[in-house]
């Protein structure tokens, strides 16, 4: 495996821990207030007697503050606080008060944080994990290759420090944040330093250092074992498609998931190639094998007790002299035919392949995610992944989304769009020529190469996971990392079997 493979940067976030007490080089607190019905409520922190707290209160009072949720109110520290700033972050009615609520203030508030070195907060006794998450996630900062230095100002805070709470639980968000944080850094990094085979020996460098098992198919190996898909994708660029498969397996497991993401590292559409407009948000087409590469690794790091491989194609799909066709016939690995009607529906081909054989290792269940269909953002929005796949299992990705803030919603795979992909020449067409049901045609496809008795789901994420919008929540620009958070907790819960 080569060393010279690396990620070019990383988004730049806080160091968190958890203490008892605020130390003495704390340059700033955290606190929740409310929007009660008689107006400002200050959350009470335990750290000082009620004179100290009132007068707290009465501060913020005097500047306005509302509790009106997301709201941030600076105002300078009392002596008997013992730090320079206190900051308010307003969590709206506090009947109201959800977890995700919370996790979307953490991300308002970790940004108001720009500056400051030690902040120490106790806003963790309304949630947590969906504090530190919130924190975490909120404060990322991606700079890519940029050269000039970031302004005092507007530097990342260094350390946030949470009072009391729940080691074990502190822990578990910290891991899962820092899996969607790694899969952000990988769609951010732009195709000229992530592709195939720089991108299986990062992920591969990743994976190894927490003991999962990292096997890499080159292309040679892939064309001996019949990866159609994989191979005719890729066949149109200079850079070589690769597999990546990682496992983390133990003991005491009684289960076994196959995860599944789509690794497109740019897409150009190939010979049926797409506008100009916006080309340059082709580098996050790889989103769905960042999220399955970050949810195998989390598990690992938090020792589930459930056998998890992930099964990666990677591909870039190119216009150059040797890509595949309109009207091309290619063999998929296990032997199913697809008739080619448009190119830029490579990420169903990839995935076909990745599904075939992941089917293979005869897992209890099956998630797949991906970037797949323009057709998501038309019925869904920016915001919510469509999730489709064996109902109940379908119905239980979705709750498990909804759950930690990523919205899903579950959608049908109706008998009706098998009849658009009907071909004459192969057993299927990879894409129906009407515009209607696109994202749900993209997911029978993607059905008929799921094993029968295997439980599976599909989580269509074009526009959740890269964010072209602005800033919110704890939702940077860019790369999000949606699904990560929603496969770690339902790896969680089926290890809980």
């Amino acid at each position: 495996m080569s060393a010279t493979f690396t990620l070019p940067a990383r988004g730049s976030t806080p160091v968190l821990s958890l203490a008892k007490k605020i130390s003495d080089d704390t340059d700033a607190l955290l606190v929740a207030v409310f929007e009660g019905e008689e107006g400002l409520e200050l959350a009470a922190t335990g750290l000082f007697d009620d004179e100290v707290e009132i007068a707290v209160w009465q501060q913020l009072a005097a500047v306005g503050a509302t509790g009106a949720k997301e709201e941030i109110t600076r105002v300078p520290g009392l002596k008997a606080t013992g730090v320079g700033t206190v900051v308010a972050v307003g969590l709206g009615d506090p009947d109201d008060l959800s977890d995700d609520r919370l996790r979307r203030a953490a991300g308002v508030a970790a940004r108001s944080l720009r500056g400051f070195n030690r902040v120490a907060t106790t806003i963790g006794a309304f949630g947590l994990r969906a504090a530190v998450e919130g924190v975490s996630l909120g404060a990322y900062d991606y700079r890519g290759l940029k050269t000039d230095e970031v302004p005092e100002r507007k530097r990342t805070v260094d350390e946030v420090v949470f009072l009391g709470g729940d080691k074990k639980e502190f822990v578990a968000a910290q891991i899962t944040a820092e899996a969607v944080i790694l899969a952000r850094d990988l769609v951010n990094t732009p195709s000229s330093h992530l592709y195939p085979e720089s991108y299986a020996e990062i992920a591969a460098k990743e994976a190894g250092e927490h003991g999962v098992k990292v096997e890499i198919l080159d292309d040679k190996r892939l064309l001996k074992d019949g990866y159609g898909g994989i191979m005719a994708v890729g066949q149109g660029s200079t850079r070589k498609p690769r597999l990546l498969r990682l496992t983390w397996s133990t003991r005491k497991a009684s289960k076994s998931v196959a995860l599944v993401g789509k690794g497109i590292t740019f897409d150009t559409g190939g010979i049926s190639i797409k506008p100009s407009s916006n080309m340059d948000h082709m580098i996050s087409d790889m989103g769905g094998s960042a999220a399955v590469i970050a949810s195998v690794i989390a598990a690992a790091r938090l020792n589930l007790r459930v056998n998890v491989t992930a099964t990666v194609p990677l591909a870039e799909n190119m216009p150059g002299g040797g890509a595949y066709r309109p009207g091309d016939v290619v063999t998929h690995y296990g032997g199913t035919t697809s008739e080619i009607i448009n190119t830029d529906a490579e990420g169903r081909m990839i995935l076909a392949d990745a599904i075939a054989r992941a089917c293979e290792d005869d897992p209890d269940y099956l998630i797949e995610t991906a970037t797949l269909t323009g057709a998501q953002l038309v019925a869904l929005g920016a915001r919510t992944a469509g999730v489709m796949g064996s109902p109940e299992f379908r119905d239980r990705i979705a709750a498990h989304g909804r759950a930690v803030g990523e919205e899903a919603w579950a959608m049908p795979i109706p008998e009706d769009v098998a009849d658009g992909m009907k071909s004459t020449v192969a057993d299927l067409r990879n894409v129906n020529p009407s515009r209607n049901g696109g994202m749900l045609g993209a997911a029978h496809y993607l059905s008929t190469f799921v094993t029968e008795g295997v439980e599976w789901a599909h989580i269509d994420v074009a526009g959740p996971a890269f964010n072209t919008d602005g800033v919110w929540g704890c939702t940077p620009k860019r790369a999000t990392g949606v699904p990560v958070r929603t496969i770690v907790d339902a790896l969680t819960g089926i290890a809980d079997e």
